[in-house]
């Protein structure tokens, strides 16, 4: 596996404020949503969508526009911009375990590390036979290798220790999107156009298990895990919410509420609740599973389009990719 380093691509020339963040409007009592600017001088378009938290009280965003991956400091809106190489267009950013920022990296079809302390880039490729793989999402097993997807029918896993790569055809081809870990340890993934959940069974050999949700067509799209490994996922065609356990088959379904829902993204806070993003009411949504109530958090812009979201206890982050903000909600206040 060749890697390739770029160094002087994260120098601090590239290190730049942003405006400053600006209060929403009234929110419900116990919650308060607060945007920052994504854009930087001289930065234009960002494309500001996949966040994840980098451990320190900042957050990590890819910049799918301008082939960055950027770190904002909530505290004064600050932002340190990265260049992540020529034809850059990064989809997905999470933490690995060793602490740096693991990107999937679709305009170089290619997972890139950007080191947390000197901000310095690395790329592996993959392999030829799988070019332009539209790389999406990815997560990290139990034993520190990052498995991910790509939208044009692949998954795949990169073990950091080894720098070994292995790339798979997905089962029903093009579609591999969202994908998750369980506290149990166990991989899953969703397809898009192939209308499906997927286990990766067999972590050694990369072995699939498909299951098919109870509404046709339904476009699951993305997937997060909760504290006891139910699956909760968005599905984008049928505006629905649907869990799935494991743990005896069953699935359950919840439509968001208004006309025609496009439910994106999905994530599960520390306490359970389910943090969703709908394009066609331009709005966050949050779902409690106890009562099945939903509570809305709609843009004070129009054409938001809230990415993936994440976050941690108290703090649910999204990437306003329509406006090139980055929107946080602080819940339990």
């Amino acid at each position: 596996m060749h890697r390739r380093d770029l160094i002087a691509l994260a120098g601090p020339a590239l290190a730049a404020a942003a405006l400053p963040a600006r209060a929403a409007a009234p929110s419900p009592p116990g919650y308060r949503v607060t945007w920052f600017d994504a854009a930087t001088p001289g930065s234009g378009r960002v494309g500001s969508r996949d966040v994840t938290a980098a451990g320190d009280g900042t957050i990590w965003f890819c910049g799918q526009r301008n082939g960055t991956l950027n770190r904002l400091d909530p505290r004064d809106g600050g932002i340190r911009v990265v260049a992540l190489g020529q034809g850059a267009a990064p989809h997905g950013v999470i933490r690995g375990p060793d602490g740096a920022a693991w990107v999937t990296e679709g305009g170089q079809n290619a997972i890139a590390r950007v080191d947390p302390r000197d901000h310095r880039v690395q790329l592996w490729p993959l392999p030829a036979r799988f070019a332009n793989a539209n790389l999406n999402t990815g997560v990290f097993d139990p034993r520190g290798v990052l498995w991910f997807t790509g939208q044009n029918g692949v998954y795949g896993r990169f073990d950091p220790r080894t720098e070994r790569m292995d790339v798979w055809e997905a089962p029903r081809g093009r579609g591999a999107y969202g994908i998750t870990r369980t506290p149990q340890g166990t991989l899953w993934y969703v397809s898009l156009a192939g209308n499906h959940l997927a286990q990766i069974e067999d972590p050694e050999t990369g072995r699939v298990r498909v299951l098919d949700p109870p509404t046709p067509n339904q476009g699951a799209r993305r997937v997060w895990s909760d504290s006891a490994g139910r699956l909760w996922i968005s599905e984008w065609n049928s505006g629905n919410v649907s869990v799935h356990d494991p743990r005896d088959g069953s699935w359950r379904t919840w439509k968001l509420p208004g006309q025609r829902p496009r439910a994106y993204s999905v994530w599960v806070d520390p306490s359970d609740k389910v943090w969703l993003t709908d394009f066609a009411a331009n709005a966050i949504l949050r779902f409690d599973p106890k009562d099945e109530s939903f509570l809305a958090f709609p843009s004070d812009r129009p054409g938001a389009n809230v990415r993936q979201m994440d976050g941690l206890a108290g703090e649910a982050w999204g990437g306003e990719s329509g406006t090139d903000r980055i929107v946080r909600i602080q819940y339990g206040l």
